[in-house]
């Protein structure tokens, strides 16, 4: 009876599971990542290029909730129509109503750690490399409608009309940084078109004019060719320079030791320097330029080394909410007795929303901080594994 009961019950949530995870994604697809992509001014082949690396971003939002969706509905209609009920006036305890729930979301929440992993470290670049690979579209789209296009890569062109592929005046601005300011590039006319292997936005121009800061004018007449570079989205970064929520969970154990020496090693230096300057009797030297700039490289390398070790418990915290999810919502749900899914479903959300969320957040920011040790980001997990117990005791009361 136990067997027949949790295979029943694991059926009811499977089946429910999958429906609502397709609906879900796909509301996620069109609302908030849909939204950036039109935002963006994407064609219709770039959003298809887009479709693999996307899918994992809103795969690793819709798990949880969908876990949670999926169990309010299974066990509040149960415990509506009385199942629950007739199943613990047969002699069997609440727990095996309620196993089932927790070898669904124990199977689950390793495939969301894969997802969440695959998100960050394929998908996010992905997105990036196939919005860069469109660029040439998009500037062409944005400038016959609004004759103006300022690209996320730190350049703007201005036109005065766009007659299929050429462009009528056309003014390029790189914006620099540097104390020499922006430089400007004014022709006739011009035609861009992307490079993808020297990954680069060429502008082909004519009679053309180059202003390079406050102290640099030159002109070209005839046609050449500028190239405008592109950011490095579109090359594969190596580990070092990525984001340690860029970096897949295989390669942060590397990282991690990488770092650690070079923090050592920048200790070290600083202890060269210090000596140096004590030995020479040049104290000044110990807070000037060069010292400044070793303490600065040790802070950071401390930052990173401590964002690598909080890293990978973040991406299992996240992945395992799917479990601490039901842990909560199956009793919960079995308490409510109620057929109403929406119902059962904003009473259980009601708790993670009020609850895990903030704690999750609190414990990954102080854990990035150093504030708290890595694990804290487990925060919010067991504030819900605690409820979770509470409320199974007292469906085993009931």
């Amino acid at each position: 009876m136990p067997t027949r009961l949790t295979r029943y019950v694991l059926l009811e949530i499977f089946k429910i599971f999958v429906v609502s995870l397709i609906a879900l994604t796909l509301l996620i697809l069109m609302i908030g990542v849909g939204r950036e992509l039109l935002r963006r001014g994407l064609g219709a082949m770039a959003i298809v290029q887009l479709l693999p690396f996307v899918l994992p971003i809103s795969l690793q939002f819709a798990f949880p909730a969908t876990a949670l969706f999926s169990i309010c509905c299974v066990y509040g209609r149960m415990a509506s129509d009385g199942e629950v009920a007739t199943v613990k006036a047969s002699g069997i305890s609440p727990l095996k109503i309620i196993q089932p729930a927790l070898i669904f979301a124990a199977l689950l929440s390793p495939v969301a750690v894969f997802v969440s992993d695959l998100a960050v470290s394929w998908g996010r670049p992905g997105v990036n490399r196939v919005v860069l690979l469109s660029i040439e579209d998009i500037a062409y789209r944005v400038l016959q409608s609004e004759h103006t296009y300022t690209s996320e890569q730190g350049f703007s062109i201005h036109v005065r009309d766009v007659i299929g592929r050429k462009l009528i005046r056309p003014t390029v601005t790189v914006h620099n940084r540097g104390a020499d300011g922006s430089r400007k590039l004014t022709a006739k006319e011009g035609e861009l078109r992307l490079d993808p292997e020297t990954q680069t936005l060429l502008l082909r121009v004519v009679d053309s004019q180059f202003d390079g800061g406050t102290s640099f004018h030159t002109e070209f007449p005839g046609e050449i060719e500028v190239e405008i570079p592109l950011s490095n989205a579109m090359r594969q970064q190596p580990v070092s320079d990525r984001s340690p929520s860029e970096v897949p969970l295989s390669l942060i154990s590397g990282e991690r030791i990488r770092t650690d020496n070079l923090a050592h090693a920048t200790v070290g230096q600083m202890a060269a320097h210090l000596g140096f300057a004590l030995l020479t009797t040049r104290p000044g030297q110990i807070a000037g330029g060069s010292g400044q700039a070793i303490q600065n490289s040790l802070k950071s390398s401390q930052r990173r080394l401590i964002r690598l070790k909080t890293e990978p418990w973040r991406r299992w915290a996240w992945g395992f909410s799917c479990f601490f999810f039901v842990i909560v919502g199956a009793p919960l749900a079995m308490i409510a007795k109620t057929s109403d899914y929406w119902s059962t479903f904003g009473l259980c959300f009601l708790p993670t929303l009020l609850v895990y969320y903030p704690l999750f957040i609190f414990g990954l920011e102080q854990s990035k901080d150093g504030v708290l040790p890595p694990y804290g980001v487990w925060m919010g997990n067991g504030i819900m594994a605690m409820l979770g117990m509470m409320l199974i005791q007292r469906v085993r009361r009931y």
